[in-house]
């Protein structure tokens, strides 16, 4: 696979890991142990806005990863 093709589906995952970690992390804010303490829901907001990059990491690493040369 080249380089440009894995960028496109890395492009493509990380807008897909994105999504899908936005929508679980506002599903799990409404929970009652958290919505409850305004010092809970900043912890968890920065805990799970952080959160993203560690599996985005391989992604992005997949990505930039050089083609293989032909012999």
């Amino acid at each position: 696979m080249t380089i440009r093709t894995r960028k496109f589906l890395g492009a493509i995952l990380l807008l897909v890991l994105a999504t899908v970690w936005a929508l679980l992390g506002m599903a799990l804010a409404q929970m009652p142990w958290i919505a409850e303490s305004g010092w809970r829901q900043a912890i968890y907001y920065v805990v799970v806005g952080m959160g993203w990059v560690l599996p985005a990491m391989p992604i992005v690493s997949w990505m930039q990863r050089p083609d293989r040369v032909k012999s």
